[in-house]
């Protein structure tokens, strides 16, 4: 850009301050703060502010007795510094105060804002809490160790929210929709049946990918006795957890305390966790802490200066400015460091640009490589930077260790995005089996993919199956049991049922990395609300009935995620071994898609492991060799001990259903 930004930049002088105005061409010329730096440094003898604001004439630090309401304690005028900081130090014990910052710009005071990188706030996040961090750790806390992870294609992913996953009145959990939910031990519905982090250690999961957990804009804390619900993409302080989902939103220490706990009872129980971050726009942007900080800098502009918009939200981060990158960097780093999260799903991922993922996985190889980092390869609109230079799907073979969501495999197992009423292999319509080759694949280049058929994959963009995650469903658009509704309105619940066993042993047996939507192991609906970011829980709860009424669904995903974590043939982990392992069977019909997975690949113990596939409303056979196989899965059972043994040639598969066996 063109534009001059102009600053005012104050010289500290002993008999007063005399104003220097300089000018930048453009926001590439803004100063960058180097190394390690904080907005607020605490210690019982004194305490150090310091704000990057380099386009400010002043700014004042406001001290608080509480975190809502009253006028401040005391008003400090902040001393420019290098790099665009703004620095002041106040001597004495600030432990229990909070505090916020008051820029001014152009002559105007641009209002209270917590900062950037507050760590720490009371409720509603509105002003920043002086804590001792230290002791917000449980006990524990110092001994608290990752499970351990040897490759990223050991992954199988879960998606919920807080909320939706412990709200149920049925549940048996005490502290339902808070961060405590996911702590507690041997809660059982009412039917007697596992709940909470004894439901996911029983499905088998190795990571729960929570959706996001920040300080966000729509709940308000201060009367969560009255029924909310967000998703939380709406981002307002980006580096202390919310308050809904703690016991006490305005104690600041209860928040951070809680997270760590419920991290700590995760590690415990063998299970990473996963960080939904949502660093591509803010729920505000006039009034909002970026902009009430540096004006137009953490954004990106239209051609004509308003606000870029690809997030949809009314606005889109400019990741590619130094201090924006910087900020990204860290952030991810002190989640990492502070909090001892395993891993980062970015939303619209396609909105940053390729150097700054690049830099986030470098910082965070750093810390621990087996930190798994994926996101939507998309945006909502076009974004204000080249498209060959973002994170979209299409670009992560440019990319190293980061993975992307295939809409390619979702939209060709349930239907295209946007169409409700249109199926694909599942209902039966011919012609997607090209896209589910490309999952089941996980996305590398491999020959029998498009064979010989009309439809084609577009492209093969992953240069490894751990940069491909596989999925049908997730908290975006409808869930499967409902988008199954949808598609095929006169289908009994029999029939869906074994269609939501066929799709997810899609989803298990590819080589990408499985996702599953919390809820989809036990037929969860969410009454055909698409977009239910902020429906009731009546709409979004899981209700724990369900596992006991569609136990047989529970076991046999249970069942799936048990057989592909004890067998390496079904997550390989690298392209070369997908292409000289994985075999396409050929004669198969329409809506049939067979693969073998040949000799004993990965050090596997079963041999020749062999899936088929039956999206058909009738039987099928398929040719396999002439030996005696023995069958793990079928009719909507699976076992690894063996559900008996055929003879090879043509074998007999029943409708809707999948059939895996082994020499």
């Amino acid at each position: 850009m063109n534009l001059k930004h102009v600053l005012i930049l104050p010289v500290l002088a002993m008999m007063g301050c005399q104003s220097v105005q300089r000018e930048y061409d453009s926001y590439a010329d803004y100063p960058v703060v180097e190394g390690d730096w904080e907005e607020m440094v605490y210690a019982p003898e004194e305490t150090k502010f310091a704000l990057w604001a380099p386009t400010a004439e002043e700014v004042n630090l406001k001290l608080y007795a509480e975190g809502q309401g009253g006028e401040p304690a005391q008003v400090l005028p902040m001393k420019a510094d290098k790099d665009g900081l703004w620095c002041t130090t106040v001597d004495g014990d600030l432990n229990g105060q909070f505090y916020t910052f008051d820029v001014k710009v152009k002559g105007e005071w641009l209002g209270d804002t917590p900062g950037v990188w507050a760590k720490a706030v009371g409720v509603n996040g509105n002003r920043a809490a002086i804590i001792d961090l230290d002791a917000t750790n449980p006990e524990g806390w110092e001994q608290d160790k990752r499970p351990e992870l040897k490759n990223f294609a050991d992954i199988v992913l879960y998606e919920m929210h807080h909320r939706d996953f412990s709200i149920d009145s049925l549940s048996g959990i005490e502290h339902r929709g808070k961060f405590l939910a996911l702590t507690e031990e041997g809660t059982e519905s009412a039917d007697g049946q596992k709940t909470g982090i004894d439901h996911l250690k029983e499905l088998g999961v190795t990571h729960v990918h929570i959706l996001p957990s920040f300080d966000y804009s729509s709940v308000d804390e201060t009367r969560l006795d009255t029924p909310q619900y967000n998703w939380g993409y709406d981002p307002k302080n980006y580096n202390v957890p919310d308050g809904s989902y703690a016991t006490d939103p305005y104690d600041p220490e209860v928040r951070i305390r809680e997270f760590k706990q419920m991290v700590m009872a995760m590690h415990r129980a063998g299970i990473r966790v996963v960080m939904d971050v949502v660093y591509n726009h803010t729920a505000v942007t006039d009034g909002g802490n970026f902009e009430r900080t540096v004006p137009g800098y953490f954004y990106r502009q239209a051609p004509d200066g308003t606000f870029a918009n690809a997030s949809g939200c009314g606005n889109e981060t400019a990741s590619e400015r130094a201090m924006v990158r910087k900020f990204m960097v860290e952030s991810v780093k002190y989640w990492v460091e502070e909090y001892h999260v395993d891993g980062f799903r970015f939303d619209l991922m396609g909105i940053h640009d390729l150097e700054t993922m690049r830099a986030i996985r470098e910082a965070v190889d750093e810390i621990d490589p087996t930190i798994y980092i994926y996101g939507e390869g998309w945006a909502a609109g076009a974004p204000q930077w080249p498209m060959d230079s973002l994170a979209m799907k299409n670009n992560v073979d440019r990319l190293v260790r980061i993975a992307a969501f295939s809409d390619e495999f979702r939209d060709s197992l349930r239907g295209p995005f946007g169409n409700d009423a249109q199926g694909a292999f599942l209902a039966g319509v011919k012609g997607n089996e090209a896209g589910i080759r490309f999952g089941i694949a996980g996305g590398v280049e491999h020959p029998q993919v498009n064979g010989e058929g009309g439809h084609k994959v577009p492209k093969f963009w992953a240069l490894q199956p751990t940069q491909f995650i596989s999925y049908v469903s997730c908290h975006d658009d409808m869930c499967l049991a409902d988008r199954l509704k949808a598609t095929l309105p006169q289908a009994s619940a029999s029939v869906r049922k074994d269609l939501q066993e066929l799709a997810l042993t899609a989803v298990l047996t590819s080589q990408g990395v499985p996702f599953i939507f919390a809820g989809d192991e036990v037929m969860r609906d969410k009454q055909g609300v698409h977009n239910s970011f902020n429906s009731p829980d009546e709409i979004n709860a899981i209700r724990w009935k369900l596992k006991k009424s569609n136990r047989d669904l529970f076991d046999y995903v249970s069942g799936l995620i048990h057989m592909r974590r004890s067998h390496p043939a079904f997550r390989l982990g690298d392209a070369d071994a997908v292409r000289n392992n994985l075999e396409f069977l050929s004669g198969t019909e329409d809506n049939v898609v067979a693969f073998r997975l040949k000799g004993q690949p990965n050090g596997d113990a079963w041999t020749d492991i062999t899936v088929i596939l039956n999206a058909r409303d009738q039987a099928t056979t398929v040719e396999i060799p002439a030996a005696t196989w023995q069958v793990v899965c079928r009719d909507g059972r699976v076992n690894m001990d063996g559900l008996g043994t055929l003879q090879g040639g043509k074998v007999n598969i029943g409708a809707r259903s999948a059939l895996i066996l082994h020499r």
